[in-house]
């Protein structure tokens, strides 16, 4: 079976660099693939994508090295398994606030006996591998969001979730939820506290923790501060900040 490489980087020791895509475009996949980052997200949850696209967005980053990972929209069974089926090769659940919760999403996700997940991996076999069955559970990354005040309050419960992966800590609706006046800033005392409560309570239970970040500074500090994968691009906002610069600099030239 392929290697999933996320989890070959944080047995090595070493920070893996996620982007994030929102644009349903297996184009805009494939070129963010091509760029090197250790792995892609494809976000059903808040970006332009359905299941359709996404599938074609799995395929395009299958033409590199990049591993594919999936924010799906909710922690239903339906859409878990079939995206795992596609071909993603980590799931990001959003909204994981209790363990029981957290429980249901790795049922959903892992073959029997560690969970219910039905048999029928159509495209993934041709990605991972004819052994996928045998290796899946081990290989298969499923990351639980912490985005919420109540999340907060369980997160050992959560993370002590057997079958649990990690987690993936989600900054702008962790800041709504506890009631800050700036959404997803981490120089906020509280965030910062909630940083370390979060981290304290993966390196206690051996688990790996992943962040999001909104520039290559703040990736930089979570990185640092502790987590094992940090996503420092997204590809709405490099192509909002690139089509802006470039029309900022060819205006002052002409202005010259």
């Amino acid at each position: 079976m392929r290697v999933n490489r996320i989890k070959q980087c944080w047995q090595e020791k070493k920070t893996a660099i996620n982007a994030w895509l929102t644009i349903p475009s297996s184009w805009t996949a494939e070129l963010l693939a091509h760029q090197g980052y250790d792995s892609l997200t494809i976000d059903m949850q808040h970006g332009l994508i359905d299941y359709t696209t996404a599938l074609s967005m799995l395929q395009a980053i299958s033409t590199t090295e990049t591993v594919p990972l999936v924010r799906v929209p909710w922690n239903e069974p339906g859409i878990l398994m079939r995206i795992l089926d596609a071909g993603a090769y980590g799931i990001i659940c959003p909204m994981i606030n209790n363990q029981a919760e957290a429980e249901a999403y790795v049922a959903a996700c892992r073959y029997a006996p560690l969970g219910m997940r039905s048999y029928g991996p159509s495209r993934v076999v041709l990605y991972a591998g004819n052994d996928y069955l045998i290796h899946a559970n081990d290989t298969v990354l499923l990351l639980a969001m912490i985005e919420t005040r109540e999340a907060l309050e369980n997160v050992d419960e959560i993370v002590s979730t057997e079958g649990l992966d990690g987690i993936y800590l989600g900054p702008a609706d962790l800041s709504l939820s506890l009631g800050l006046k700036k959404i997803g800033d981490y120089q906020e005392p509280i965030m910062q506290e909630a940083i370390d409560r979060i981290l304290e309570s993966l390196r206690r239970q051996r688990k790996f923790g992943a962040a999001h970040a909104t520039n290559p500074q703040d990736a930089v500090m979570l990185a640092e501060r502790g987590f094992n994968m940090v996503t420092p691009a997204h590809d709405t906002a490099l192509l909002e900040a690139g089509a802006k610069q470039a029309l900022i600099q060819t205006r002052q030239w002409l202005s010259l």
